[in-house]
């Protein structure tokens, strides 16, 4: 839980506020809806990891200890990134574009809070999703080869995002060892993702991509330090389907059979608004649907 008596009044006042928005019952402990938009964005610019742990305890039920260790693991990360470059820390909303392709590279960027999906133009000439971002992941390492970014970034959420100048970065490492092997795993996780999304695509039929894709979401969140069980998806059906090499009916399809095994619920009112009692059945239907595929 936060202290206030160590952050300014300023701070505690915005985290008073943010946890007020969310329901006298999610300040007693009960959690029925998870924290997400301007209320994350205000939690998440508090100094020090008590910020981190109190946005883990409010947003996320259950698994304190594997909660919060996710928490302090991003939390280090991100501390040790504001402490040796000092970062520029701007606000950004949803449909923001933080960076565009094509133009010159010369600074990357760290999101603190919120999300974000990387997108390219394909030969038509529309927009194709290649990633989704969320906190602690870098952006713009794509410009750094050519001297210019190939992808651009949109905010699909309310949430900050910390811009580094390259040439800062670079005098930084040389001289702190930890910040260059924080960098230096950065990139290996995003060649990772990228892998795993190009096999996705590439070895799963129509269903089991978009289940993986859920599963992947969740896990991101989880790994946050936020809750599963409930999330509201910031893409819609056709942007998901435009990231999977899907249609939208084909997606539709495949989140109704989802929910015909139960694997995902929908709220009545919200159709982005999804529960998903457990992550690890949605990995389970991907298996299974592998199989055929391997013998």
């Amino acid at each position: 839980m936060v202290r206030f008596d160590q952050v300014s009044s300023q701070t505690a006042s915005k985290l008073l506020t943010a946890a007020r928005a969310l329901g006298s019952a999610e300040a007693r402990g009960v959690h029925d809806q998870p924290l997400r938009g301007k209320n994350l964005a205000l939690l998440a610019q508090a100094p020090g990891p008590s910020a981190d742990l109190f946005v883990a305890a409010v947003a996320m039920p259950g698994s304190p200890d594997k909660t919060q260790d996710a928490m302090r693991r991003i939390g280090e990360a991100l501390s040790l990134v504001q402490q040796t470059l000092a970062p520029q820390r701007q606000l950004v909303r949803e449909g923001d574009v933080i960076s565009e392709a094509g133009q010159r590279f010369d600074c990357l960027y760290v999101l603190n809070s919120g999300c974000c999906k990387v997108v390219t133009l394909a030969g038509d000439g529309r927009e194709q999703v290649v990633g989704l971002k969320f906190r602690g992941d870098w952006l713009g390492f794509d410009g750094i080869a050519t001297g210019r970014y190939t992808c651009g970034t949109v905010a699909i959420d309310t949430g900050e995002i910390w811009v580094v100048r390259y040439q800062t970065l670079l005098s930084a490492c040389a001289s702190q060892p930890a910040l260059m092997a924080l960098v230096h795993g950065a990139m290996s996780r995003e060649i990772s993702q990228e892998r795993d999304s190009l096999m996705s695509v590439c070895t799963l039929p129509a269903d089991a991509r978009v289940a993986e894709f859920l599963r992947s979401w969740a896990a991101s969140l989880r790994e946050r330090g936020l809750r599963t069980d409930q999330i509201t998806l910031p893409l819609s059906r056709a942007e998901i389907g435009n990231h999977l090499g899907l249609t939208l009916e084909t997606v539709s399809r495949s989140l109704s059979k989802l929910a015909r095994h139960n694997l995902i619920g929908f709220a009545e009112r919200r159709r982005r608004d999804m529960q998903i009692p457990d992550v690890d059945a949605l990995g389970a239907f991907v298996q299974r649907c592998l199989v055929p595929t391997l013998q």
